[in-house]
């Protein structure tokens, strides 16, 4: 998560957001600096980590991502039986893509209750592995649109014909520029970038019917084939 998620903070911290505190006390970032380099950064490399290193910091990718998200409130998310049973039905291959690390994304799944819902985790290991000593040009950006070629080829996924779901429009603006199709979670306008709008991720079903209604569809005419072939056995 990027410091722009309203996510990245911690009750007992000084700061609101963990990754300010991690630029003034591991990096020794001046304070008053802090708010407008970390925006500057994130806008003009897609994360601010990403930033961080590409000016010259050095820091240690397991340190950052312990300091800045191990520390999130994560006891705040509960299980959603709601989601969780639309994640099963669906039909289709599922995969989560996050920059954060594998970590992070693993005590959220577990939080949320939809740990055994997505056949794959797309995160920052997954992007740069250990043996790189700098960030890969996909984590060169927060959003799918640095890295959406990219990380669809390492999970062999067709970008054409995947639905790409995010509450940011930044990030839905990346995907559809490499030809993703894009759903906007959080609200019921559509804005350019985006080909759907969801109030909520539960009303998935609702918007996509059609994400379920080939499969089923699929089904029915297996079952007539094998009526129409058991008929003439009958005969």
């Amino acid at each position: 998560m990027d410091h722009e998620d309203c996510y990245q903070y911690d009750q007992t911290s000084k700061y609101d957001c963990l990754l300010f505190e991690y630029m003034l006390q591991k990096l020794g970032i001046e304070e008053d600096k802090v708010p407008e380099m970390c925006a500057l950064l994130y806008k003009h490399y897609g994360t601010t980590m990403a930033g961080l290193r590409a000016i010259g910091y050095n820091f240690d990718y397991d340190d950052f991502h312990s300091f800045v998200h191990g520390r999130l409130p994560y006891e705040l998310l509960k299980p959603d039986p709601v989601l969780r049973s639309l994640l099963l039905s669906l039909p289709i291959r599922k995969v989560v893509f996050t920059n954060a690390d594998k970590g992070h994304a693993a005590r959220v799944l577990n939080r949320l209750g939809l740990e055994d819902c997505f056949e794959g985790v797309i995160c920052f290991e997954t992007l740069n592995p250990i043996n790189k000593s700098s960030v890969s040009e996909a984590e060169h950006g927060s959003e799918l649109g640095g890295s959406g070629t990219g990380s669809a080829g390492i999970c062999d996924i067709n970008h054409l014909l995947s639905l790409f779901f995010d509450d940011s429009f930044r990030n839905l603006q990346g995907g559809k520029s490499v030809g993703l199709h894009t759903v906007l979670v959080g609200s019921s306008h559509k804005t350019k970038g985006a080909d759907y709008a969801l109030e909520s991720i539960h009303n998935i079903r609702e918007a996509l019917p059609e994400l379920w209604e080939a499969n089923e569809k699929s089904e029915n005419v297996m079952h007539a084939g094998e009526i129409a072939i058991e008929t003439p056995v009958r005969a």
